[in-house]
């Protein structure tokens, strides 16, 4: 069997495994399906290892070794960190497949394309905000929908004052997802690891943040030479109707499934993204595609940023509570000092390569049982406020690097130059009024 041969094999066993493990994800009631879908995704990543990226491959060596220390000193934060890893292996599954079978509509591709017209201040706008709308429900895949389209740019007219704040754009806004989308896994995991904290009051303090974050981005932009763009078609009403609708009825099913059937809000997304997958695949066949599902051998990177950061930081996190115990307490003070410090805790492991799952399961583990619970949404806001600016300033996100993969704009000039300023503002905003809030409301 030649080279070509058995590297087509991989990439169909790479695939077949990730499948395997959303099944068990979505069957995590049955006994051992969390195992199971923890032991495939791992095998995903291992048969993925030449095309995973070097923080990728060191985030997989730590999960490895950190599994295996678990396994001799301490079994039951072993079982709690598979079952996290399960749960949000299913989640970011389901968001890759409900993105990858919304990339194939014409709605969106008339949607994407009306974002590029009009005067410098209303295209930034739009990439902006059209690139945060479609985060909803696409989470990072719409960065590569709306950077698919500066890439055509920068292809055919080269780089420009135009492309690079197209670039800034299409980042920042998908920022604004894990601030308010409720189907960001910002949104799953803040809300898993703070019980008392509704999802409704989440994304109502994250919401106005997530405005204002993205007007006041417009003001970290370059000048740039002429006002017109050549003219680009407009999508008309029907599509924005339809997708918003599609938005909405996923919405719909997270609640019903979340609040009316008791599921977990993971879960709840988890299995609302797969059904409109589903129905999206009947639809192609019933007017006489052939839909084939879609591979996830291309998603390794995606798999083990968030598979080893969500096993990494529920194992570490149950290390602390079982050895901290109900012994770990803060003064009065503490707890706004906390709450103004968190986002800067986000973004300084976030430099050092570690995804916000990992830190948003260690701070929501190890704050949330001792949080004053009259308080509890301003510690939620200031996870997310970190959460979202770790996304957008730091190189390592996966989104900053899908943008340098299509724009060829170096993941550090992007993340850290362009968006430093905006960035600090944010979070020492944000800090402060979750400090303020804290303060206020203990």
């Amino acid at each position: 069997m030649s080279s070509a041969d058995d590297r087509s094999l991989i990439w169909v066993l790479r695939s077949l495994f990730a499948w395997l493990a959303l099944v068990a994800g979505v069957l995590l009631p049955l006994p051992g399906a969390d195992a199971v879908a923890a032991l495939a995704v791992t095998i995903a990543m291992l048969l993925g290892w030449r095309d995973l990226r070097p923080v990728a491959r060191m985030l997989l060596v730590l999960m490895m070794l950190a599994a295996l220390v678990a396994a001799v000193l301490e079994p039951q934060a072993l079982g709690k960190g598979v079952r996290n890893m399960a749960i949000l292996i299913g989640l970011i599954i389901s968001v890759i497949l409900l993105s990858a079978v919304l990339s194939r509509s014409r709605d969106l591709a008339r949607l994407s394309s009306s974002l590029f017209g009009g005067r410098s201040l209303t295209r930034y706008y739009s990439l902006t905000f059209g690139t945060a709308f479609l985060s909803i429900p696409l989470n990072f895949g719409a960065v590569g929908v709306v950077a698919a389209l500066v890439a055509d740019r920068i292809n055919s007219r080269g780089h420009s004052a135009r492309t690079r704040n197209a670039a800034r754009a299409t980042l920042r806004g998908f920022a604004a997802a894990p601030l308010c989308s409720p189907l960001s896994i910002s949104v799953a995991v803040v809300l898993t690891f703070l019980p008392g904290l509704k999802g409704w009051q989440l994304i109502g303090m994250g919401l106005p943040v997530a405005v204002l974050f993205l007007l006041a981005g417009a003001l970290f932009r370059e000048p740039e030479s002429g006002e017109l763009a050549p003219e680009e078609g407009t999508a008309g009403a029907g599509p924005w109707l339809r997708f918003t609708g599609l938005i909405a009825v996923i919405c719909a099913g997270t609640l019903a499934l979340s609040a009316g059937a008791g599921l977990s809000y993971p879960r709840a997304v988890t299995l609302s993204c797969l059904s409109v997958v589903v129905l999206g695949l009947a639809w192609g066949a019933w007017r006489g595609e052939r839909p084939a599902p879609p591979s996830l051998a291309p998603a390794s990177n995606e798999l083990v940023i968030v598979g080893a950061s969500a096993f990494l930081g529920a194992l570490v996190s149950a290390l602390a509570e079982h050895h901290l115990g109900s012994g770990l307490t803060l003064p009065g003070w503490g707890y706004p000092l906390a709450a103004l410090l968190v986002p800067w805790v986000f973004y300084a492991v976030g430099m050092m390569g570690f995804n916000p799952i990992l830190t948003g399961t260690l701070v929501g583990a190890l704050l949330g049982p001792i949080w004053p619970p009259q308080a509890i949404q301003a510690l939620g806001l200031s996870m997310v406020c970190g959460w979202a600016m770790t996304g957008v300033s730091t190189p390592y996100a996966a989104n900053v690097l899908l943008l340098e993969r299509f724009t060829g704009y170096p993941a550090w000039r992007t993340a850290v130059i362009w968006n430093r300023a905006l960035a600090i503002m944010v979070m020492l905003a944000g800090g402060l009024l979750a400090a303020l809030l804290t303060l206020l409301l203990m």
